[in-house]
C-alpha cells in the first residue's frame, strides 16, 4: 500500500468514527427529551383534578334482565 492509500482509510476511518459519536449523542439528547417530556406528562396526570363522584344510589345496580 501507498501512503496516500493509508492516509485515505485513516481520514475515512476518523470521519466515520465521529459520525457515529454525533450520532450516538443526538439519540441521548433525543431520549433524554422524551424522558422529561414523560416525566411531565406524569405529574400533570398526578395534579390533574378529580371529577365529582356520582350519588352513592347511581351505579350500585345492573339490570341484567332487560
Amino acid at each position: 500500500m501507498d501512503t496516500a492509500a493509508i492516509a485515505a482509510i485513516a481520514t475515512e476511518m476518523s470521519q466515520t468514527r465521529a459520525a457515529a459519536e454525533v450520532q450516538v449523542a443526538v439519540m441521548k439528547k433525543a431520549m433524554n427529551l422524551q424522558g422529561a417530556a414523560a416525566l411531565q406528562l406524569l405529574q400533570a396526570a398526578v395534579q390533574a383534578p378529580q371529577p365529582a363522584s356520582n350519588p352513592p344510589h347511581l351505579g350500585n345496580k345492573i339490570d341484567v334482565y332487560a
